[in-house]
């Protein structure tokens, strides 16, 4: 059995049966192609079969010389739900990953930004232009709805839902869900539309695309993250943000102003309860108000 053959099949289990989306595929698949070119430069020869638990801590020794602990535990879970996969199709009969452990990394809190500093942010976007109409309502709808930068490009005129005050938004592993979205959110997309985006020559394929680049086509992930870059340099913004921070932002701001967990896990398409509870860490202000609201012993 040959790495990369085992790794083209590994990719079409995770599209097909596992549902995930390409840029969560192609992140698996780093993890696994880190160790392909480790066994190469020391011209080891095992197959994914015949691999050892030995030589795969000796790649994880040497790999943890050059990563952070966070990016080495990633690296590790990645290797394990490749030979989760081998043992499932029958190829090995173990995981060699059982007895490695991944180095302690604690739990990073998310950063986030201020109502003021969004506003901020906002504020500074040059409206004179005509992608500044479309920033603003890209910005307000990744902070006023909590969506990641993919499902931001990739939402569609056929995703608006206005007269219900709700958006379509299809999230990882192609899961859809429904979002709340606001007045003034909806204000800020339809300027968008009937100002600026129905004066474009918009190409062939892209004519349900909502935000669109200058040539008519989809924006890209990678243009999101610069113009809030751009826009965090001309405020003097001194935090390190992304297109994240915004739907870190949505989460907390809703937690500390009494929103229920739950409700929040649904809004930001979290598979578990587990992921949406880290935002508990980032704010803990509101949690002596709720215990003595609702503790029986006030």
């Amino acid at each position: 059995m040959k790495w990369q053959r085992t790794l083209q099949d590994y990719r079409h289990y995770l599209k097909i049966e596992r549902g995930l989306s390409d840029n969560s595929i192609a992140n698996y698949s780093f993890d696994i192609e880190k160790l392909i070119r480790f066994l190469d430069t020391n011209k080891l020869a095992p197959s994914p079969i015949t691999i050892t638990k030995e030589t795969i801590q000796q790649f994880v020794y040497e790999i943890a010389k050059v990563v952070n602990p966070r990016s080495q535990a990633r690296i590790i879970s990645g290797l394990k739900s490749f030979f989760n996969y081998l043992v499932f199709e029958d190829y090995r009969v173990d995981n060699p990953m059982d007895l490695i452990e991944s180095p302690k990394t604690g739990r990073k809190l998310p950063d986030t930004l201020s109502i003021e500093e969004i506003n901020l942010l906002i504020g500074a976007i040059d409206l004179s232009k005509p992608e500044g109409e479309r920033n603003r309502a890209m910005l307000e709808t990744l902070y006023g709805c909590g969506l990641r930068a993919s499902e931001l490009i990739n939402l569609r005129l056929s995703d608006l839902y206005f007269d219900e005050d709700f958006i379509k938004v299809t999230g990882k592993g192609d899961k859809q869900r429904f979002v709340p979205i606001s007045d003034i959110n909806k204000k800020y997309i339809l300027i968008y539309q009937n100002e600026v985006r129905v004066h474009q020559t918009i190409q062939k394929g892209f004519e349900d695309i909502l935000f669109l680049n200058r040539r008519g086509k989809q924006l890209t992930r990678a243009m999101i993250f610069t113009i809030i870059k751009r826009l965090a340099l001309a405020t003097e913004l001194q935090k390190n943000i992304s297109p994240h921070t915004f739907r870190h932002s949505f989460a907390t701001h809703l937690l500390t102003n009494g929103a229920d967990l739950r409700a929040i896990q649904q809004m930001l398409g979290h598979e578990s309860i587990t992921t949406t509870e880290i935002y508990m860490h980032v704010d803990r202000s509101h949690l002596t108000e709720v215990m003595h609201k609702f503790h029986p012993r006030k």
